[in-house]
């Protein structure tokens, strides 16, 4: 699929160049949180016994995770909300514009093609004037349908996952509060993605993806 392969080797080019602070590149994704709080205290570890818990439960409903990922600096940023709508998606890109941001030039983007993540999600949320100036230090670039393995917030999100979402968290406040000393340590570390995967090794491991010019 001709697509498929112009989004992938546009990404893995991105992926492969050298930092610059003015144009910063930034993975983002979205992942959510089912809020299940404990109905009885669960039973203490002991030698040789893991901690137990009750197969009774109570369900909050889901919390959206919006993933924030720059990994040639090993910074992210993890923004916990209700929703996942265009209004939300826009507020996220302001953020990355004017909080995180401030001083680059043109932020690069990597993210899938969710229908809100678009430009018309800005004049959803603001007015054109203000749109405008959010998306003007924007350049977005979509992983291909199929290939959101192509987006490092995607592994960031998985990380998360396994370190510090793989239990019952009952609440929002709690799951923002954990959330944040997770990021912390991440972030003080600097940890990132060792990427390896180029251009030239798509063209060959995947060469099946990409269209055939024999006659």
């Amino acid at each position: 699929n001709a697509e498929f392969v112009c989004h992938m080797e546009e990404v893995l080019d991105l992926y492969h160049e050298s930092y610059d602070p003015q144009r910063p590149l930034v993975c983002f994704d979205e992942g959510t949180k089912q809020l299940i709080e404990e109905v009885k205290t669960p039973l203490p570890m002991q030698p040789g016994m893991p901690q137990r818990y009750d197969y009774e439960y109570e369900r909050h409903g889901t919390a959206n995770l919006f993933v924030f990922f720059e990994p040639l600096q090993g910074w992210r940023h993890i923004e916990v909300t209700d929703r996942r709508t265009m209004i939300d998606y826009a507020h996220c890109m302001k953020a990355l514009v004017d909080d995180f941001y401030p001083d680059a030039d043109v932020i690069r983007v990597v993210q899938d093609n969710l229908n809100t993540h678009k430009p018309a999600s800005l004049y959803e949320a603001f007015p054109p004037t203000e749109a405008k100036r959010i998306l003007s230090h924007l350049e977005f670039h979509y992983t291909p349908k199929h290939g959101s393995w192509l987006n490092m917030a995607e592994i960031e999100l998985n990380v998360l996952s396994n370190q510090c979402l793989d239990r019952r968290i009952g609440n929002k406040s709690f799951l923002v509060s954990e959330i944040a000393a997770w990021q912390k340590l991440r972030n003080r570390k600097a940890a990132s993605t060792n990427w390896r995967f180029t251009t030239q090794d798509a063209r060959i491991k995947l060469k099946h993806l990409y269209p055939s010019l024999d006659a």
